[in-house]
């Protein structure tokens, strides 16, 4: 194994959006990346998600900006599929530093109130995935014995109850989202004894290729004031991807050494009551 200085950071949904955002600001503050995505879409999922070229262009930033990066495809669904990516990243920098748990996905505009395929595909990403990537690398985290942090990205959604419409597409977001916070609370008590801190952070709608496609823009064109992204108090309608990576590296930067089971919005005042 090779040992390192630099901190070693795994990134779920790393191929495009806030993910790659993430990679390539936590390699220009000196981290080795270990970049995973799906890189196919889900058939239930109505908006095309990441591509393998989209995770070499990831790769090609990160390394253009001074960073070193290992790219793994693997589904967070799958836990085994994500220890094997995360052990084969590790095998080249070593131990882990830094999580962060980006992936998800999104149904706004699917109304059946009974479709358990796209509920059970948007749980299992957004929260059963959160957990696989905990369970995936804690182990690393811990055997490299100096602390770290995990920032898990859930979303205002985990927060409140605006935007639902009784669909099982927003019951799942709104649900799994929530979840992310319980597994956020009782990792931050569980790895506490080892130095390692937990947070997740919780932005409104952000510009990305999540929200940024033809299903959506269909959607915003016909309902341009039901959206459940709208809402924000600040004079925006999204924050950009950049907007969330300030604080993910700060969370798992030195600043933040005593920061931990803290839910953290970036949400242009859309919590205020």
């Amino acid at each position: 194994m090779t040992s390192s200085d630099r901190q070693v950071a795994v990134i779920t949904g790393a191929a495009r959006g806030q993910g790659r955002s993430h990679a390539v600001a936590l390699a220009e503050a000196g981290a080795d990346i270990i970049a995973i995505d799906r890189c196919a879409d889900i058939d239930s999922i109505p908006y095309p998600l990441a591509t393998e070229d989209d995770l070499a262009e990831t790769a090609r930033l990160v390394r253009e900006a001074g960073g070193r990066i290992e790219t793994a495809v693997a589904d967070v669904r799958n836990l085994g599929d994500l220890r094997a990516a995360v052990d084969a990243g590790t095998s080249v920098f070593g131990d882990v530093d830094v999580v962060v748990a980006n992936a998800g996905v999104v149904g706004i505009g699917l109304d059946d109130p009974l479709d358990e395929q796209v509920y059970s595909d948007i749980v299992d990403t957004n929260l059963r995935g959160v957990w696989n990537t905990i369970a995936a690398t804690a182990p690393s985290m811990i055997r490299r014995g100096t602390g770290g942090s995990m920032i898990l990205i859930s979303s205002m959604q985990g927060l409140v109850g605006r935007g639902g419409d009784g669909s099982a597409a927003t019951f799942a977001y709104a649900a799994s989202k929530h979840g992310v916070v319980g597994l956020m609370r009782s990792a931050a008590f569980a790895y506490a004894q080892h130095n390692i801190r937990v947070n997740s952070v919780h932005p409104t709608g952000v510009a990305t290729p999540m929200i940024f496609n033809e299903h959506m823009a269909q959607m915003f064109a016909a309902n341009p004031e039901g959206s459940a992204m709208s809402g924000n108090l600040l004079p925006v309608p999204f924050v950009e991807a950049l907007d969330v990576t300030n604080v993910v590296v700060f969370l798992a930067g030195e600043k933040a050494r005593y920061i931990t089971g803290v839910a953290l919005p970036v949400d242009a005042g859309f919590n205020v009551l």
